[in-house]
């Protein structure tokens, strides 16, 4: 099992765009002039998305109130376990740039603290430990509320190593069993010939950046995989209690 060494506190400007397959085949030619593969290239991504019973949280994210914060656990493992190395992540927002803190730990541990305050020896970032105590005023108790999963492929700036692209492929959401240690399993979260491409700059990007997505006429688009997720699992929801109404 790999063990990352991470950075703990992050700024930056990120911007997402959607793209089929064809389009990201033909890009990638071009991005790799610029480009290599990041230290971490592959890696299949499992999140959980903390919100309280109502998700007012997510909500209040959609509707750009606050900080328009979230609360998850990463683990990258194929297969993660009890024992996987885990992240504590608060991301949120202030003027359009975005800010991400965050603490290692593992899946029990993260769990224990956020449903029920439990801190061990893992649980010791001020920033993140601050962070949550704030948003737990605000929402009161905040629990496991979404599982989203995906793979991913990144790269970095040749010149510039915090010039940073990522592509995430596959995705799946639940709002049951709600744990990473349940497996890997759940409804589409976008077309599958469709990819989320992300890019992460201190500030704007490189001219040659902009030039490729107008080369290829790939557009910024907004899109929180866990403001869909939670669409879709409410909409789906919504057509059960119709539903179970007309019979």
């Amino acid at each position: 099992m790999k063990t990352r060494i991470v950075q703990k506190q992050f700024k930056r400007i990120e911007s997402k765009y959607i793209v089929d397959v064809a389009t990201f085949a033909l890009l990638e030619k071009d991005l790799l002039k610029h480009m290599v593969a990041d230290d971490y290239a592959k890696s299949t991504i499992t999140n959980i998305y903390f919100d309280n019973e109502h998700f007012e949280m997510i909500q209040d994210s959609i509707a750009k109130k606050n900080g328009r914060e979230k609360i998850r656990m990463r683990v990258y493992d194929a297969k993660p376990t009890a024992n996987s190395q885990a992240f504590l992540e608060i991301k949120k927002k202030e003027n359009k740039v975005g800010f991400k803190y965050r603490l290692t730990s593992n899946p029990v541990s993260v769990t224990n603290y956020i449903e029920k305050g439990i801190a061990d020896v893992t649980i010791k970032d001020e920033k993140v430990t601050t962070e949550l105590e704030m948003l737990r005023e605000r929402y009161g108790t905040i629990k496991p509320k979404m599982y989203i999963y995906y793979d991913r492929v990144s790269y970095r700036g040749k010149e510039d190593r915090k010039v940073r692209l990522t592509i995430d492929k596959n995705l799946l959401y639940r709002d049951v069993d709600v744990a990473v240690t349940k497996g890997k399993f759940g409804r589409p979260l976008l077309d599958p010939n469709k990819m989320i491409m992300e890019i992460k700059v201190p500030e704007a990007l490189p001219d040659w950046l902009a030039a490729l997505l107008d080369k290829y006429q790939i557009e910024k688009q907004s899109f929180s995989k866990y403001g869909n997720a939670y669409k879709l699992a409410s909409s789906l929801a919504s057509e059960e209690v119709l539903t179970h109404a007309a019979v």
